[in-house]
C-alpha cells in the first residue's frame, strides 16, 4: 500500500513548457501498470501539447474543475469535457487536450497499461517542411528536448 498527498508530489512540467503544473502522481506511488498525472492548465495550457496519440497505452482524462477542450482525430473534432466529466482514448487515437477558457482547469490524465510511455509507441502530428504538409511523425526524446521524424518522407526535426 501506498499513500501520497497532491501537495507532497514534486511539479515535473513538460520539456515544451505546454503547463506549469504536472505532478506525475504514479511516480510517488510507485506504479507499475498504471499511469497518472496531475494537472493544472492556465488559459492557453495543454496537457501535452500538440495532437498526439499513444500506439501503447489506453488514456482517459477526469476534469475535476473548469472545462477542458480535446481535438480528436487527425480532423480535430472538437469535444467540450466540463468538471466532473471523463473522456476516453483508445491506443492510436490521436488527442489534444488543453485549456482555451479563463478558468484554471484541474485535471487527472491516466494511461494504461504501464506507468510511462513507450518512446517507440507515442507519434505527433506536425508540419513538415519537406512534405509541406502536416503529418505524422514519430518522437524521441533526445538531450530533454523532443525530436520529430515524419514518417513519410524520414526528415528529422528538434
Amino acid at each position: 500500500m501506498e499513500k501520497v498527498a497532491i501537495d507532497a508530489v514534486d511539479n515535473e512540467p513538460n520539456p515544451m513548457n505546454v503547463h506549469r503544473m504536472r505532478k506525475p502522481v504514479s511516480r510517488a506511488l510507485g506504479t507499475d501498470h498504471v499511469a497518472m498525472n496531475y494537472f493544472e492548465l492556465d488559459a492557453g495550457e495543454s496537457f501535452s501539447g500538440g495532437l498526439h496519440r499513444h500506439n501503447d497505452q489506453e488514456e482517459v482524462f477526469y476534469v475535476e474543475s473548469g472545462t477542458a477542450t480535446f481535438d480528436v482525430g487527425i480532423d480535430r473534432e472538437s469535444v467540450t469535457v466540463a468538471a466532473g466529466e471523463l473522456i476516453r482514448f483508445r491506443p492510436g487515437e490521436f488527442q489534444k487536450g488543453y485549456n482555451d477558457g479563463e478558468a484554471t482547469v484541474e485535471g487527472w490524465a491516466i494511461g494504461a497499461p504501464g506507468p510511462t510511455h513507450d518512446w517507440d509507441a507515442l507519434q505527433s502530428r506536425a508540419y513538415c517542411p519537406e512534405c509541406e504538409a502536416e503529418r505524422t511523425h514519430d518522437v524521441a526524446l533526445a538531450d530533454g528536448a523532443f525530436e520529430l521524424t515524419c514518417t513519410d518522407c524520414g526528415t528529422t526535426q528538434g
